[in-house]
């Protein structure tokens, strides 16, 4: 049985529309989700945000992204992409280098650490995937991914 949202916030009166009770229901399996990513990701030292960014630099490819690049594919905007670069840059998992001509243009490329640490995860993120979604089966995800997609092209 689907737990409901309002027993599960421990809420008395009745939410206000459907269209409330629709953005709180995601709201919080998105807090749901991202948590148990975070405990998946804890022995690794890098956290959820990080990881994206060592996802989309694997997807570039050797070519890198610059800052901005970056900042415009993660899921979850951040105030500072360029700070979020320097940790990683620090913890040894990506690298910058300037552009020839333009010196002002930095490309950021993932290390052999940091395809080391993607190459670790993997299995355990694709397992907590597995673990979170596998209840509903395929045709039930497909409208899943479909009406979350609705939601962001209003």
């Amino acid at each position: 049985m689907v737990r409901d949202l309002r027993e599960e916030l421990k809420q008395t009166r009745p939410f206000k529309s459907l269209a409330q009770e629709a953005y709180l229901s995601l709201q919080r399996t998105a807090a749901v989700l991202e948590h148990e990513l975070e405990l998946s990701l804890k022995p690794s030292g890098i956290t959820a945000t990080q990881y994206n960014v060592l996802r989309i630099l694997r997807g570039a490819g050797s070519g890198g992204l610059c800052r901005g690049e970056i900042g415009e594919r993660l899921l979850r905007p951040v105030p500072d992409v360029t700070r979020l670069l320097d940790r990683l840059e620090a913890m040894g998992l990506v690298a910058r280098a300037r552009g020839g001509d333009d010196r002002r243009y930095v490309t950021t490329r993932i290390t052999k650490a940091g395809l080391g640490v993607l190459g670790e995860l993997e299995a355990e993120i694709d397992a907590a995937h597995a673990r979170q979604f596998a209840h509903l089966g395929d045709g039930r995800l497909k409208t899943l991914i479909g009406l979350l997609g609705q939601v962001r092209d209003r």
